[in-house]
């Protein structure tokens, strides 16, 4: 490809991420104009593009399925009740109530993308702790904290860990046994700083939980059907790759939004067009925008180009790599948001590995089912590390900080970049720090 091309791609690219940065727009438009400006000036075709799209399918899928689970399930109210038991349950100890929302986040974040859940539970937060007169803002801003913490305990809990781990072939159980336990020392770092970042609630005697309304499960039977559903699919996620015809997780997720579906049709307590229409599409449209513009980067040829550097600057030394990539694709991560981030790093690290010689050029081929050398395996997992923890770092770092971010912003109460990082620096740090040493422990000790 021509120079004009790869600079071409290189401004779009550049663009599309400063305006993300700035909040200048949506993360969906910013994304789609700059992949329609890549076909528009020709450094990609229309059907190249849509090749880098169908290339991330799993993806796509994985997310799509899983956000139609969950919305198919809002009308039990099944969310509302568990956010109103963690107030009662604090039982007016504002100590109580900071770990109930780790209590509650962390395993539904386990299983359902971290953005996703905030959606879910981040509204209710608000409502509740004005009832019993504490700040919500610092809430919100702990559950987005656990939410990005809690994604590192299973392959699906953050888009970027499925991103990464898609390509370098990692199923879930895999995730498992590997890396879920620094998924547990990110949230044991964030239980630990309660006492000092949250100060004021953990000391606080909170007034009157009793006079909180009252939520009640509705449609109990199409709940308990629903969980069952929920069930399955987290029972596939795990052991669906080793059956004797594997099923992907992303195939699961999509089994179990057609049972939802059914489910919520049967029992007429939503219909399919609405269950669908509240479907996150910018998410799922912003996703395969970006896939389009790190295909203009890979196509002409600036991911090689910034291999060959990366290749120079570590040479073979797989340890200083993956402890340095650790700390620079979490700072990075903290003002870029990490799935972006992420899809250009994979490319570049296998071109990496290809000019470092540890692999051959077959493993660039979006098809390619070569495994990669378990030596260069820690690279990929202090990427996945660094990425989503580098999200709690600031207010743009994560799109479930964004989310959360409109969510206070609707109850009168705008978090601003300087409050969020007061409490995001230091949660970061930590578990940056934390990690560091884990990966340094776990499978970089020869």
């Amino acid at each position: 490809m021509g120079s004009w091309q790869a600079i071409g791609a290189s401004i779009v690219f550049i663009s599309v991420i400063g305006i993300i940065i700035m909040e200048w727009m949506p993360l969906a438009i910013a994304a789609m104009l700059g992949a329609l400006l890549l076909i528009v000036s020709n450094i990609l075709t229309l059907d190249r593009a849509i090749g880098y799209i169908a290339s991330s399918h799993t993806t796509l899928a994985l997310f799509f399925g899983v956000m139609v689970m969950i919305r198919a399930l809002e009308p039990t109210r099944i969310f509302e009740y568990l956010a109103t038991q963690m107030v009662i349950l604090a039982k007016g100890k504002g100590n109580r109530l900071l770990l109930g929302i780790v209590a509650i986040t962390t395993p539904i974040c386990a299983v359902l993308p971290n953005a996703t859940t905030v959606m879910l539970l981040a509204p209710l937060i608000p409502p509740l702790a004005q009832e019993i007169g504490v700040d919500f803002v610092p809430l919100l801003i702990l559950m987005v904290f656990v939410a990005n913490s809690a994604g590192l305990l299973t392959l699906v809990g953050d888009p970027a860990t499925f991103i990464v781990g898609s390509s370098i072939k990692m199923t879930f159980i895999d995730y498992l046994q590997t890396l879920s336990f620094g998924g547990v020392l990110a949230v044991l770092v964030v239980v630990a700083t309660l006492p000092f970042l949250f100060k004021k609630i953990w000391q606080t005697e909170l007034p009157h939980p009793e006079t909180l309304p009252r939520i009640t499960i509705e449609h109990p039977r199409t709940l308990g059907l629903g969980l069952v559903v929920v069930l399955l699919v987290l029972v596939f996620f795990v052991v669906g790759e080793t059956l004797p015809i594997p099923i992907s997780p992303a195939t699961v997720a999509l089994l179990g939004a057609v049972l939802c579906l059914l489910l919520a049709h049967h029992s007429k307590i939503d219909s399919v067009n609405h269950i669908l229409r509240d479907v996150d599409w910018s998410t799922l449209l912003f996703f395969m925008s970006i896939f389009v513009l790190i295909g203009g980067l890979q196509y002409t040829g600036v991911v090689s180009s910034a291999s060959s550097v990366l290749a120079v600057i570590l040479g073979k030394n797989i340890a200083l790599g993956a402890i340095l990539l650790l700390f620079f694709v979490g700072l990075l991560s903290s003002v870029v948001p990490n799935i972006p981030l992420v899809v250009a790093m994979v490319p570049l690290l296998k071109e990496y590995l290809v000019n470092a010689g540890f692999v051959g050029a077959e493993i660039l081929n979006p098809g390619s089912t070569t495994p990669l050398p378990p030596e260069v395996l820690p690279l990929f997992y202090a990427m996945m590390y660094g990425a989503t923890l580098g999200g709690n770092g600031t207010l743009v770092g994560a799109s479930a900080n964004i989310v959360a971010a409109g969510i206070s912003e609707q109850h009168g109460r705008p978090i601003s970049f300087q409050r969020f990082l007061y409490y995001g620096l230091p949660t970061m740090g930590l578990q940056l720090v934390v990690l560091a040493a884990y990966v340094s422990v776990a499978f970089l000790r020869k």
